[in-house]
């Protein structure tokens, strides 16, 4: 039997999410073994949050080539922001994490490297409440252990897109095959109509009447003459008739 919400509980918590984004980027791309796999945010934040206010909302991620739509994704519908890191997100998401720990009730770390164990630790002590959300197949156990609460990342919080560029080439690639069967089918029904035309020109020559313009040779009249003195002749044997008569009995 499910477990219905109390519907007069006023949840006043705010909360601070943090997001490693190489780890995750990493833990989905190895679930989906499809590097076009993006978390889906419209999804997964309301669930995080769970009826409670949003304080804060910063993705960590190494390098400086960070998609620009992303940056505006999150601040248009979360007023979130994106920060790059010299090399990996554990150091600032830390810093800013224990900045944060006076002005939230919790603090959810979305990464599972255990890493950042010594940081739950220290906000615990602090008496902000932590939760971990991550891949449950990529996390450490001694974060879920430590933490307050973990929400498993699965299949219902990403999806996959097909670069603009992809879809390109493949309408490209179509249209080039289109192309070349309405040329192959040209050439061939070109092709038929040649042969049709040799054929009715071939039958136009082999007819008796092209035959009777032209004047026959000596060497030909000679052949014609023997011909038909030879099929004028009766068959004769070559041998006696005599021999392929057998004796009466």
């Amino acid at each position: 039997m499910s477990e219905q919400k109390p519907e007069d509980v006023s949840i006043s918590q705010t909360v601070a999410i943090l997001i490693d984004g190489n780890n995750i980027e990493r833990s989905i791309h190895d679930q989906t073994k499809d590097a076009n796999t993006m978390l889906n945010f419209d999804k997964l934040i309301p669930k995080l949050l769970d009826n409670r206010g949003l304080n804060r909302l910063i993705y960590f991620r190494e390098g400086k080539q960070i998609s620009q739509k992303l940056k505006d994704r999150l601040h248009e519908f979360f007023h979130g922001s994106v920060r790059p890191c010299h090399k990996s997100a554990d150091i600032p998401l830390s810093i800013n994490a224990m900045q944060l720990a006076s002005k939230v009730d919790t603090i959810v770390i979305m990464s599972g490297d255990s890493d950042y164990i010594e940081l739950v630790r220290h906000l615990k002590s602090e008496g902000v409440r932590v939760e971990i959300a991550s891949v449950d197949a990529t996390t450490a156990h001694i974060i879920k252990e430590e933490c307050d609460h973990h929400y498993r990342i699965n299949e219902e919080d990403w999806f996959t897109y097909a670069p603009k560029q992809a879809n390109q080439n493949n309408k490209q690639n179509k249209r080039r095959n289109n192309k070349k069967s309405q040329n192959n089918n040209s050439e061939k029904q070109a092709a038929s109509e040649g042969n049709g035309n040799n054929k009715s020109n071939a039958k136009q020559d082999a007819t008796p009447e092209n035959y009777d313009d032209k004047q026959p040779t000596s060497n030909e009249s000679d052949i014609l003459n023997t011909v038909n003195e030879t099929s004028s002749k009766k068959y004769q044997p070559e041998y006696p008739q005599s021999q392929y008569i057998e004796p009466s009995q």
